[in-house]
């Protein structure tokens, strides 16, 4: 599909990668209509061709496709170094697939069928946060690179698993704030707790150990709360 001529005047430049027709005229419209430049793909292999040509300030990517998974692509994305935003469209709605796609790096998901007018949204607060957000957070010998989701104390990586990077991130944006162990499961896991707290206790006291050195713990607060704060 020759998409050269969907590129206007318009400043941010937005891949739409879909193999559903219908989906992706959708898509292109919602997107054409706000004011974007669009690009479309169909498969992972016009999606590969458009990116050798182009660098999209978004790329909004279905994760099952013709030739492949486009999980496979926002791997390659981002063991590249690529900082690009992407949202992931899923036909599956289970929290597992959803965490994969954000594990491998998605900036956020959307599971279908979905409304056009939630997507347009979803892309635009994905552009305010990325723009907010600065590539290195400093706290005392703790230093968080955002984009490439490393964390390093005196320049020392961390070694975090995906899950446990993403929620000492959570932690660091909301430091000195009182949160319940709820508040801070459903954040992070993207689903309720359902009485469940294990996998989240435990990845506190392994973070725990990891910062020691970094002039920042994570203390329990009455209730079974948490708080990320100097100590």
């Amino acid at each position: 599909m020759d998409s050269e001529s969907q590129l206007t005047s318009s400043p941010k430049l937005i891949l739409c990668v879909e193999d559903e027709k219908r989906i992706l005229e959708n898509n292109r419209k919602v997107f054409s209509d706000s004011g974007f430049n669009v690009l479309t793909a169909e498969n992972l292999k016009e999606a590969r061709a458009h990116l050798a040509d182009y660098e999209p300030d978004a790329i909004v990517l279905d994760i099952m496709l013709p030739d492949g998974l486009g999980l496979d692509l926002l791997r390659e994305l981002r063991e590249g170094g690529s900082k690009i935003p992407v949202i992931m469209l899923t036909a599956w709605g289970e929290p597992d697939d959803i965490a994969r796609g954000l594990d491998a790096g998605a900036n956020d998901y959307l599971s279908k069928p979905f409304e056009y007018s939630v997507l347009l949204s979803r892309v635009k607060a994905m552009f305010r946060n990325v723009e907010q957000l600065p590539e290195i957070l400093n706290l005392g010998g703790l230093q968080l690179k955002l984009m490439s989701r490393e964390a390093l104390i005196a320049g020392e990586p961390l070694g975090l698993s995906p899950k446990e990077y993403d929620l000492l991130q959570f932690f660091v944006q909301n430091r000195d704030r009182s949160m319940s162990a709820a508040y801070v499961y459903e954040a992070v896991w993207g689903q309720p707790m359902t009485g469940d707290a294990q996998a989240l206790r435990s990845a506190v006291s392994r973070l725990r150990k990891k910062l020691q050195g970094s002039g920042y713990t994570i203390t329990s607060e009455y209730g079974g709360g948490y708080r990320f704060e100097r100590g």
